[in-house]
């Protein structure tokens, strides 16, 4: 059953509410946040490509205060085990049986911090959890429940002693953004309020974390008119023809595309999904996904490039699918 026009403006109200919230602990920087939350109601995950000291871990603990979550920072280190990440079984003499003692992953809002520092082995530890919301030890699954956001942060200046993260591992965060630095007018906001270290705990939850489930399952019933269906696939398929790179946007990229598309339009009050929606999202959806053809790289190309290009490339539907 498709979403009502009624759902979609309480669905809006509802999300405007959630970013006016988040954007107390996070001044000035309603559109990363917006994106973020989008990313949360598809039930994707996020890469932030940022400076230290940008606000990545006030967004993490507000956005979980915000719908009465749980959050939790791991600081990825070049000694940091798979274990330390999804947790251990340890047998307990007592009782006598193996206990699993749950690990950082098992919150709302998990932020993975510098996680190109950590080794690959340890980086692969976020791959099941992060496409099926569940981690199996000693062949046991055990679920991570709804809703459940991973935030990955990496530092684009220093690259000294890390790992760089795999395209297969790229391909999995729904969304690559930047938080950047905030304006000269919000820094002054900022250092006025800089006696409070934790902006975000005296935020009150706006929605409970099962009304999360229920709007994450309520965008998914969001309307997409195969003519934008196609538009999307040709959109794709120029990047994978394009000169400049050597793998396109995969299939789960264009998926992801129509996924967090759907909760953008219910964010702006729609039911149904615009090719404008497509070109809002498509840089944060698909640059980081592309490989680059290193001839075009070295001669200054760029992803992002790329992705703008294939939109200019590409005619946008002007009517629906005929039936």
């Amino acid at each position: 059953m498709s979403m009502t026009p009624e759902q979609a403006a309480w669905f809006r109200d509802t999300f405007t509410r959630l970013v006016d919230n988040v954007d107390q602990a996070l001044l000035g920087k309603r559109e990363v946040v917006g994106l973020v939350l989008s990313a949360m109601l598809a039930e994707g995950h996020v890469l932030l490509e940022d400076a230290p000291g940008t606000g990545k871990t006030s967004l993490a603990k507000a956005l979980a205060a915000s719908v009465q979550g749980t959050s939790t920072r791991i600081q990825f280190t070049p000694d940091l085990l798979p274990s330390d990440v999804t947790g251990v079984t340890i047998y307990d003499q007592q009782n006598h049986r193996f206990e699993f003692h749950r690990g950082p992953v098992f919150a709302s809002i998990v932020l993975a911090d510098e996680i190109n520092r950590a080794s690959p082995k340890t980086q692969s530890a976020l791959l099941e959890v992060m496409e099926e919301s569940r981690v199996t030890v000693d062949g046991t699954p055990h679920e991570v429940g709804r809703p459940f956001l991973v935030i990955a942060t990496q530092n684009p200046i220093e690259q000294s002693g890390t790992y760089k993260l795999p395209e297969a591992q790229l391909d999995r965060f729904m969304l690559k953004i930047s938080i950047g630095y905030p304006t000269l007018a919000v820094t002054e906001r900022i250092l006025v309020g800089a006696v409070d270290r934790n902006p975000s705990a005296g935020l009150s939850a706006v929605i409970t974390t099962k009304a999360v489930a229920d709007m994450a399952d309520l965008a998914a019933s969001v309307h997409i008119d195969p003519a934008v269906a196609r538009y999307t696939a040709q959109i794709v398929e120029a990047t994978r023809a394009s000169d400049a790179t050597r793998l396109g946007v995969s299939v789960r990229g264009a998926i992801s595309m129509i996924r967090v598309a759907k909760v953008y339009a219910a964010s702006q009050g729609r039911h149904f999904v615009i090719p404008d929606d497509i070109k809002t999202l498509a840089v944060p959806v698909w640059a980081h996904r592309l490989v680059l053809d290193p001839e075009a790289e070295f001669a200054g190309t760029t992803a992002e490039a790329v992705v703008q290009r294939a939109l200019a490339t590409v005619e946008a539907p002007l009517a629906r699918a005929a039936s």
